[in-house]
């Protein structure tokens, strides 16, 4: 028998997708979450096959949610915003349910998951999104503790093989994401890649020094000191206005 999880903040919204649960007694249901921190800690101790998935929830959202698993179910998002639908089907999302919806559009939701649960495929290719709020916000799993990292409170992030560090002035974090795709997901008036290793908040840059010839590197108010490529220099005295 199949296990099924449901996680959403609105009591009326899990009352209704328990309902439509019932015509389907070949499921079990494991449990309901209200919010994204209880969702993590009963996956891991539930390990169900199937996520029926609210976005917008507090402390973290879904999108948030599936990107601190280490091997996420497959997943349904069930969610009163059609905004998110594009970013659901790129984190291979199996179908993505407006509310309200009907016992019938739910139905098709399962038997479609059903149908690729019984040829055990899953979807190709790696996760690579950008989290709505990430601009603001980073979340990090840390063992069995889950942190929410503010964008402000970051003075710089640092290439770490297949991680990247993420340097605050409460300590560093490690966290599963490319430099590529913070360069991208981060706001662009407040952080810069200086360098192929550093982004840089420039809300932390105290001064810029000279370090060899043609070569340079920034001062944090921390007192680091990060290398400043000859590419980057340009485009950081540009943002800078100097």
């Amino acid at each position: 028998m199949k296990k099924v999880l449901i996680v959403d903040d609105e009591p009326l919204a899990r009352a209704i997708i328990k309902s439509f649960l019932q015509a389907h007694p070949d499921l079990e249901l494991v449990g309901e979450c209200g919010d994204g921190f209880e969702a993590a800690k009963v996956i891991a101790e539930t390990n169900p096959d199937l996520l029926l998935l609210d976005i917008q929830m507090p402390k973290i959202n879904g999108f948030e949610l599936l990107e601190i698993l280490p091997d996420p179910p497959a997943v349904i998002f069930t969610t009163a915003f059609d905004e998110y639908a594009l970013k659901a089907f790129e984190v291979h999302a199996l179908d993505y349910l407006l509310k309200p919806f009907s016992a019938e559009r739910f139905g098709q939701a399962i038997e479609k998951w059903k149908s690729v649960a019984a040829e055990n495929k899953k979807p190709a290719g790696s996760i690579h999104y950008q989290v709505p709020d990430e601009q603001y916000r980073v979340v990090i799993k840390d063992g069995s503790e889950i942190k929410i990292i503010p964008t402000a409170e970051i003075h710089y992030i640092e290439a770490y093989d297949d991680y990247v560090k993420i340097h605050t002035g409460k300590g560093t974090h490690l966290k599963k994401k490319t430099m590529s795709h913070f360069e991208s997901s981060l706001p662009s008036q407040q952080f810069i890649r200086i360098h192929r290793s550093f982004i840089l908040n420039i809300q932390e840059l105290t001064r810029i020094e000279s370090f060899e010839k043609n070569s340079y590197i920034a001062i944090l108010k921390s007192g680091a000191r990060l290398a400043i490529s000859r590419t980057s220099y340009a485009e950081l005295k540009a943002v800078l206005g100097v």
